[in-house]
């Protein structure tokens, strides 16, 4: 049977392979050369890991892991179903053609397939990279009826396989939110150079620096700002109230660079004496800069030279056994019971079998390691495994939240796994089968205000990484918009 397509094909090819393109025939077998067994995509991938920040290491994660499905199905399914001779040499000029002729079928084309799907992976998680890569995308697909070894619709066709399965790789590990909105933009002047701006370095928080200490890249990108550096041997509260002070009588703002525990610290400090806060990452996860749309410490240096800045929700839990009703603050999450080990379990497997795996892998861990608490809230009693709030609302991967797109909501985002009868049984049955949120064991709210009794002793509280002795009574509120923050 004749297919009236394939002479269209044919013409088109031998069209390319009779044009002259200027500049092409010093790149272009070169660029199809490179781009064997993925050996320019794997470049491509490291050079943006190793610039791009952690938008940079996603975006090049998913574009391998695209090529890597693109590759195998072509090569394990496409290459098979379809036998077809590659195109004959006669019409292309032999300053063009490879060395080494591939054997395999033409149809479709592997090339093409591993360059569309990379290059769409990269724009699924960041435009701005995709597009950067897309080109050399192009031209690698380009490249192969140009030098004569496939014709156009074995090109076309291996692009949509690519495309494909970067579709299918999106499906299964959904693409990290886009940059947040936190509240409402507040109209503030920007520091030039940093000039007003005092920065304390909690020396003791995060991993160490692969490159340069966070506080000497805040005084490159801030050459005027005031930085000190709190060591385990000061009192980071005392720096933190003496550095508030002084941005005060200079009428600028108090910064801060550590883990999510420290910069809630900050925040308080922030909050009591009126000051806009400047939070420059510096711990080991720095969930709430990345909420912020703050990845790096030049990020937060550019807001604070520009002064893009918005509100944001502090909650707050308060201890009501004693009559000052001392409050602690937090910016992330608080918990009782099991999340932390939900968490850490979760991160754990996170970067080797993918989010949603890894939300179950962490339920099962704790519904069987873990002991029901017996508390109260809002005055009914409840056995419970977890009982977690959140500074607003977050997104979900199973029972373990992910991230936020609003920080100025003005809710507590609260989830409670419950004990009791078969409940262990009910939620990792839950767990194993994917509806990890459909269990009735597990419920969801957004409440502005929660009382907690914990009738029993030696329970423990966390919130934003640290933990302390959990009080007989406490409350659980919000002061919606409280905190000016500088934003990505």
């Amino acid at each position: 049977m004749t297919y009236p397509w394939k002479n269209w094909d044919k013409a088109l090819f031998a069209e390319v392979a009779g044009r002259h393109w200027p500049g092409a025939e010093p790149v272009l077998p070169r660029l199809s050369r490179a781009a064997n067994h993925g050996r320019l995509w794997f470049a491509v991938a490291a050079g943006v890991a190793a610039t791009g920040g952690r938008t940079g290491r996603r975006a090049a994660a998913r574009g391998l892991g695209s090529l890597a499905l693109a590759s195998l199905t072509v090569n394990t399914v496409g290459k098979g179903a379809v036998r077809r001779t590659r195109p004959i040499l006669d019409t292309v000029p032999v300053i063009r053609q490879l060395h080494r002729q591939p054997v395999t079928s033409s149809f479709p084309s592997g090339h093409a397939a591993s360059a569309a799907a990379f290059a769409a992976g990269m724009a699924i998680e960041s435009p701005r990279w995709g597009a950067v890569v897309a080109p050399i995308a192009a031209s690698v697909a380009f490249s192969r009826i140009y030098t004569g070894v496939h014709y156009p619709s074995d090109v076309v066709a291996g692009a949509a396989l690519g495309l494909g399965a970067a579709a299918v790789v999106r499906s299964l590990v959904p693409p990290a939110p886009g940059t947040p909105e936190p509240g409402a933009d507040v109209p503030i002047a920007g520091l030039p150079e940093g000039r007003g701006l005092h920065v304390v370095v909690n020396s003791a928080s995060g991993p160490p620096p692969l490159l340069s200490p966070p506080a000497d890249r805040i005084i490159a990108a801030l050459p005027e700002a005031a930085v000190g550096e709190c060591t385990e041997d000061d009192d980071l509260l005392e720096m933190l109230e003496k550095a508030a002070r002084t941005a005060v009588e200079q009428g600028g703002a108090l910064g801060v660079c550590g883990g999510d525990g420290t910069v809630a610290l900050a925040a308080a400090v922030a909050l009591r004496h009126r000051l806009p806060l400047a939070v420059f990452p510096g711990g080991t996860r720095n969930h709430f800069a990345l909420d912020l749309g703050l990845e790096t410490v030049e990020e937060t240096a550019a807001a604070v030279r520009d002064g893009r800045a918005a509100t944001v929700d502090v909650a707050r839990h308060t201890s009501l056994d004693t009559p000052d009703r001392e409050s602690a603050p937090f910016l992330n999450t608080f918990s009782i019971g099991s999340y932390p080990d939900l968490v850490r379990v979760r991160e754990r497997w996170s970067r080797r079998v993918g989010s949603w795996p890894a939300s179950v892998l962490a339920a099962v861990h704790v519904l069987r390691t873990c002991e029901p608490v017996d508390i109260e809230i809002n005055g009914r009693k409840r056995s419970v495994w977890l009982l977690f709030a959140g500074n607003c609302r977050y997104s979900s991967v199973g029972l373990a939240p992910v991230r936020r797109r609003d920080l100025n909501d003005g809710v507590l985002d609260v989830r409670i796994v419950d004990g009791g009868r078969f409940a262990r049984t009910r939620l990792m049955g839950a767990a194993l089968t994917g509806v990890l949120t459909k269990s009735p064991v597990y419920t969801e709210a957004t409440v502005r205000r929660l009382r907690v009794r914990l009738p029993g002793a030696g329970v423990h509280l966390a919130y934003d990484g640290e933990v302390a002795p959990a009080p007989g009574e406490l409350l659980l509120d919000k002061v919606p918009g409280g905190l000016v923050v500088y934003r990505g």
